[in-house]
């Protein structure tokens, strides 16, 4: 799927593509889309989660479909012949989703996402990571990395990849992360917990990161309260290769090693996140790697104070 998008790196903004499920408008960020294809029949698999409506074949590839009004607990299509998949591809895995119409794709500024209060949105249940008013629509921008973790929980954050690290000593370094989703920067920070990291830092999104580094600035005091950033991508206020590129171009902080620890990891926005300078840049299914990486990049500190 070609959309041209956002060939400036850094921008703060993004493609959303507007789709409808059961009558509800909900969005997907396009960089997460490998492709659209009409409705195809399907075929079952047997004892497969109650939410995958059963898999068909694309240019050679098996694709799992993903039954979106089931999962959101609304009503089926009743023509689905008409309908479309989404086919899409983030943590190195492929998965389709089955919505019953696709609008169009709009390009917004990260700022213009409002983080759905706790009212509508908790760690544990909430497949709402945004909300995006289009002309007095309103869009909401679903969760897919936890709707696939819970369908196959060995997709994404996996924390038993510490074990396979050996036993490991206590670093208090600080380090400082940007991750919009509650469930996952719980996960990140008992993870890192784990890996015997104790100084950390967790923020919800770029723009709250970006503030504390301005403040540590303030206080005179920032390259010993950050050794490390590690951001997400997707981020409602700042995204992470707009946080990457603030603290490049600032003479004080562009000397902090930054992680992107993200679903988005492609050949596309490696290529993004290199041309922004981000040191290193790992898959959310690459948890082990990541721990590796960044006892590479504070051990490089370390030694060179």
């Amino acid at each position: 799927m070609d959309t041209n998008i956002l060939l400036e790196s850094g921008t703060n903004e993004l493609e959303i593509l507007e789709f409808v499920v059961s009558g509800n408008y909900y969005g997907i960020n396009v960089a997460k889309i490998r492709e659209i294809v009409i409705y195809n029949e399907l075929t079952p698999i047997p004892n497969a989660h109650p939410f995958v409506e059963g898999a068909f074949s694309t240019r050679g590839e098996t694709i799992s479909i993903v039954n979106l009004a089931r999962c959101l607990g609304m009503e089926e299509s009743t023509n689905p012949r008409t309908d479309m998949f989404l086919i899409t591809n983030f943590n190195e895995c492929n998965t389709g989703f089955h919505v019953h119409g696709v609008v169009g794709i709009h390009r917004v500024n990260w700022s213009a996402i409002i983080k759905p209060d706790s009212m509508v949105n908790s760690a544990s249940s909430s497949v709402a990571t945004g909300i995006v008013n289009f002309d007095g629509k309103l869009v909401i921008l679903l969760d897919f990395e936890k709707i696939v973790a819970d369908i196959s929980p060995e997709i994404g954050i996996k924390l038993s990849d510490v074990d396979k690290l050996g036993k490991r000593k206590q670093c208090t370094a600080p380090i400082i992360y940007a991750e919009d989703s509650q469930l996952l920067s719980k996960m990140i920070f008992d993870g890192l917990t784990k890996a015997g990291y104790i100084n950390l830092i967790p923020t919800n999104n770029g723009l709250e990161l970006w503030e504390i580094l301005q403040r540590y600035k303030e206080e005179g005091n920032v390259l010993d309260k950050v050794a490390c950033v590690v951001t997400d991508i997707e981020m409602p206020q700042m995204d992470g290769h707009r946080l990457l590129r603030l603290i490049r171009a600032d003479q004080e902080l562009k000397g902090i090693p930054v992680i992107i620890f993200s679903s988005l990891i492609n050949e596309e926005m490696k290529r993004k996140g290199e041309r922004l300078g981000a040191d290193a840049q790992l898959s959310k299914n690459e948890f082990g790697e990541f721990i590796e990486k960044l006892d590479e990049l504070i051990l490089n500190i370390e030694e060179s104070i």
